[in-house]
């Protein structure tokens, strides 16, 4: 868990537990996917070579849209070309990635739910499988206070080692992540009321674990599961069919 900034006091629900709500980043969020981006974006800097790198990078994104991903070693190739370059340039990189990659597709629709939840005194947190690195600048432009993201080891000298630090937040690694953020929070389940926003079936363990799941601009696959088990669907930035 990447800490953005303390947690606000929140009102409790009428069980008295605790309002929490919790955002799925990539296509939920935004309207993209924030870590395929930056793999674009590496070889448009001339980092990574256009053919080798795109090859991957595609075999991973569709390995992740059909619920295979081997996240180890999908961080493992995303950490890459950043850990060549070195913290100093890998900051000036993502600072370029965010003005003309993320912020031009910042939606008003996000920020304005993220707000209102915000403005009901809820705690909010960003839980995405997407690493630290790439997300924690998003999660800033969001005005998100928590995120918890794919934690990147880090060596001796703390720049990091293209491995994952801990239980990756990735598939029912969410749960486990969230559960945990809970602790650190001094919130047991039962004193939590979940919301939970995502678009993807990878994200069932944690929209299961939720009170309220929400399937978000959903793949054509969560919709379908949306519909069947009555949970509310919510096209965020466009509908869809």
């Amino acid at each position: 868990m990447t800490m953005l900034h303390a947690p606000a006091p929140a009102p409790h629900d009428a069980a008295g537990r605790v309002p929490v709500a919790l955002f799925d980043l990539d296509h939920t969020l935004l309207p993209l996917d924030s870590d395929y981006e930056w793999g674009v974006f590496t070889t448009r800097i001339g980092w990574t070579d256009p053919v080798a790198f795109a090859r991957r990078n595609d075999a991973f994104f569709a390995d992740y849209q059909a619920g295979r991903l081997d996240v180890h070693a999908y961080v493992a190739f995303a950490t890459e070309a950043i850990r060549r370059a070195g913290p100093q340039a890998a900051a000036a990189a993502h600072a370029r990635f965010m003005a003309e990659v993320i912020e031009p597709v910042l939606r008003p629709e996000a920020r304005a739910l993220v707000a209102a939840h915000r403005a009901r005194g809820e705690r909010v947190a960003i839980v995405t499988a997407t690493n630290e690195f790439v997300t924690a600048p998003i999660a800033r432009a969001l005005g998100v206070d928590e995120l918890i993201a794919v934690r990147l080891q880090r060596d001796a000298s703390g720049w990091i080692t293209g491995r994952i630090d801990g239980v990756p937040s990735f598939r029912e690694g969410k749960v486990q992540r969230v559960q945990a953020w809970l602790q650190q929070q001094g919130l047991s389940r039962e004193q939590a009321h979940l919301t939970f926003y995502s678009d993807s079936t990878n994200d069932l363990p944690l929209l299961q674990y939720a009170d309220v799941p929400v399937a978000t601009n959903p793949s054509a696959a969560l919709r379908t599961l949306a519909r069947q088990r009555g949970w509310r669907i919510l096209d965020l930035f466009e509908p869809k069919p």
